[in-house]
């Protein structure tokens, strides 16, 4: 069950120390190299063959925590928000890069970098950070899946809770059938929620020109203290720290050439593939906040704030009987996903880090037992009001963990010694330290504002 061995290798490039030690084994080693790419396939099969972390990755970027904040910035100012998110896209797009070209460059992922770069002290204190990150995350996943199953199916919250322990038997069912059928779930459940948000936008009937002028950045964002809170609140969940370790993984498992030429390929058709990815994600969150704005800030419910609200508000507003019900399964669709990727980086994460190979039902276990708990204590006592402060505190967790993984990557991205000639440009440089500054001090920023009540 436990694996502790580790070969102790110091490699010198250019006189310097390249990585302190390397893990004996590789990234998600059952499925590393499992996924075949045609080596004289047209440009369409290999990006194909490459197609799939990409969504993976953009689940993150639309799980249960995002929606509370595009809710309340689209019924709170209309469409003025969706700069914010056309932002935090971009940032994610610049960070994801990262993580990709990490992985297929060093052939570690971020965890095992990080373990093999760092002193073990550091190395263990960044390892339980990311545990908990993990487990916040896991956290709203319950919270989504439970209000999904209550809006639904009329399910007790705190029910909802103690059935959603029951996915990891599903979870572990599809685990040993293959990575491309999990690539092919989560791309399933993606095309689910597409299809229930684009009902919803073309119910709600939004104004186009106001809807397009909302993705130009205002000023008033900044200078509005209600307004800048949100837009915190909207780039503080985007950004999530988990998705950069999982990213930097799953990008190994296409079986391509392990030389210079074969990684420059893969960094191409990797990087088409997460950015376009990210792009739906993009569409999903903005298609949340378009239908708060054109439902509830333009009707004059502009204090909707909470996911179940919403529920209960579309169908009497949109005069649609089926919004809801289809929002509900977006939610439901967004949660299950959300449990996907989660496993997978939590045992990202425990192997890198530790280089402790757990099975991965007592993996699994051992995450959603640390989420559930608290989850299902709130929502016994306190019920639906605990759940919306539950969800909030799961991203303001998260944000608090968010440089201990993005400043790692950027550092070991910069550096020649370990990327060699991929290491990132003089230019790309510049602009991921501002990237990172403004996540950071806006987190920062969030966090302190939330603290303070």
């Amino acid at each position: 069950m436990l694996d502790l061995e580790e070969e102790v290798v110091t490699v010198k490039v250019g006189g310097r120390k390249a990585w302190r030690n390397e893990s004996r084994g590789k990234s998600l080693a059952e499925v590393f190299s499992s996924v075949n790419v045609p080596k004289n396939g047209s440009f369409w099969k290999k990006l194909m063959a490459f197609a799939g972390p990409g969504l993976m990755v953009a689940v993150g970027y639309m799980d249960p925590g995002n929606w509370a904040t595009d809710i309340a910035g689209g019924a709170q100012f209309g469409y003025t928000m969706l700069s914010v998110i056309l932002i935090s896209n971009f940032f994610a797009i610049i960070l994801q890069y990262l993580a990709l070209k990490l992985g297929i460059a060093t052939e570690h992922d971020l965890a095992q970098a990080c373990h093999d770069h760092y002193p073990k002290a550091v190395s263990f204190g960044l390892w339980i950070l990311c545990e908990v990150a993990i487990a916040a995350c896991d956290l709203a996943e319950v919270i989504g899946a439970a209000l999904a199953l209550n809006l639904l199916f009329h399910i007790p919250l705190s029910l909802g809770v103690l059935l959603t322990a029951f996915d990891v038997l599903v979870i572990l069912y599809f685990q040993h059938k293959g990575f491309r059928l999990i690539e092919s779930i989560v791309a399933s459940l993606i095309f689910v929620i597409m299809i229930c948000f684009g009902y919803e936008i073309i119910a709600s009937h939004p104004d186009v020109m106001p809807m397009l002028s909302g993705l130009l950045p205002k000023t008033e964002i900044v200078y509005n203290p209600s307004m800048l809170y949100i837009a915190i609140g909207i780039l503080g969940a985007t950004v999530m720290p988990h998705n950069l370790y999982l990213h930097s993984s799953i990008v190994q498992t296409r079986n391509y050439d392990r030389d210079e030429e074969g990684k420059k390929m893969a960094i191409k058709f990797a990087t088409i593939d997460s950015t376009v990815s990210l792009l739906f994600a993009f569409f999903i969150n903005a298609a949340i906040l378009i239908i708060a704005a054109a439902t509830f800030h333009n009707s004059g419910h502009q204090d909707v704030a909470d996911i179940t609200d919403a529920y209960k508000l579309l169908d009497p507003l949109l005069g649609a009987t089926a919004a809801s019900t289809l929002f509900a399964i977006a939610l439901l669709a967004s949660g299950q996903n959300s449990t996907l990727t989660g496993t997978l980086a939590g045992q990202i994460v425990m192997e890198g880090f530790l280089n402790i190979h757990l099975k991965p039902w007592v993996r699994r276990l051992i995450t959603r037992a640390i989420a559930i708990v608290p989850a299902f204590i709130v929502t016994y006592i306190y019920g639906e009001n605990g759940i919306a402060s539950l969800l909030v505190l799961s991203q303001v967790i998260l944000s608090m963990q968010l440089s201990f993984a993005v400043i790692p990557l950027i550092l070991f991205t910069n550096d020649p010694h370990k990327m060699g000639s991929f290491v990132n440009s003089f230019v790309l440089k510049c602009v991921v330290w501002v990237v990172a500054g403004i996540i950071l001090s806006l987190n920062v920023y969030l966090l302190y504002t939330t603290l303070r009540g």
